[in-house]
């Protein structure tokens, strides 16, 4: 087992997170969430998906307007039109992100992997055409093989993707099977990997700290833990662990992320369980 990694958190209250049903910010809402998780330290922030429309993209360009000192980047599909979509907000780094399980790529998009892979190449070849700089995301990762993750890796990191996320979609994977496939990943991926996870079994937040531990650079969170169905890993969460659990030094201020997932809770009408003052 490897020294457990420090843990970059990656935000994603305002994409991932607002995918919860019944949960939908303002605008002002928002930047008052964004501006919050710069102030504690957070150092990048998944704003939303501008394709969305004329609302979604007024907000990330009120986001962008903050110029907060995190990284403030855009969700899109490997298509043309989110990718105009995010550049006709002003953003520089965008994350694309496309299937990697034959589940998604045949029955949901009913197409090829080769037809996904050349999505993604003109995708990321368009951002990059406008200066963006682009991460990848891997859709259903722990339904698909390790094989055909590092190919959508390799071909990433050929293109000049800066990291790759891999996406626990269906929030199926345990600390156990987290530990193995990070473990094997980690050790052959040409790029740094996210570690992105659904708490469908109340798993999220151990499984991403099983995949810090495991050489996962990246830890994807969300305020409060909200998010698709059963929610993501908490910010919260993750972030204490990491600072009072295994002493790793952190930007965190865990006071003010606890004030943001408190703030959080309260605009999305859910409970909230906060880390123990330890």
């Amino acid at each position: 087992m490897q020294e457990l990694n420090q843990g970059v958190m990656i935000d994603t209250t305002l994409r991932d997170g607002e995918q919860a049903a019944g949960i939908v910010f303002t605008a002002m809402e928002k930047l008052a969430i964004a501006t919050a998780l710069d102030k504690a330290g957070v150092t990048w922030i998944e704003a939303g998906t501008p394709v969305m429309g004329q609302e979604e993209a007024e907000a990330m360009r009120f986001i962008l307007d903050a110029r907060l000192e995190a990284v403030v980047f855009a969700w899109n599909r490997a298509c043309r039109e989110d990718i105009e979509a995010s550049l006709a907000c002003g953003f520089e780094f965008l994350h694309i992100s496309v299937p990697v399980s034959d589940l998604h790529i045949h029955r949901k998009l009913k197409k090829s992997r080769e037809w996904v892979l050349n999505q993604l190449r003109s995708a990321i070849l368009l951002a990059q055409s406008h200066g963006c700089y682009v991460s990848v995301g891997a859709e259903d990762a722990s339904r698909a093989s390790s094989e055909h993750f590092l190919e959508l890796a390799e071909l990433s990191a050929s293109l000049g993707a800066v990291r790759i996320r891999y996406a626990d979609t269906v929030g199926l994977l345990d600390p156990f099977s987290t530990t193995a496939i990070m473990a094997d990943l980690t050790a052959r991926c040409p790029l740094p990997i996210e570690f992105h996870a659904h708490n469908d079994f109340g798993l999220a937040t151990t499984n991403t700290l099983a995949a810090l531990q495991n050489g996962a650079v990246f830890a994807s969170v969300t305020a409060a833990g909200i998010g698709e169905r059963a929610g993501n890993a908490s910010l919260e969460e993750v972030a204490a662990a990491l600072i009072e659990i295994y002493g790793i030094p952190s930007t965190i201020d865990l006071a003010l992320v606890k004030k943001i997932g408190c703030q959080v809770a309260a605009l999305s009408g859910r409970r909230i369980v906060l880390p123990p003052e330890l």
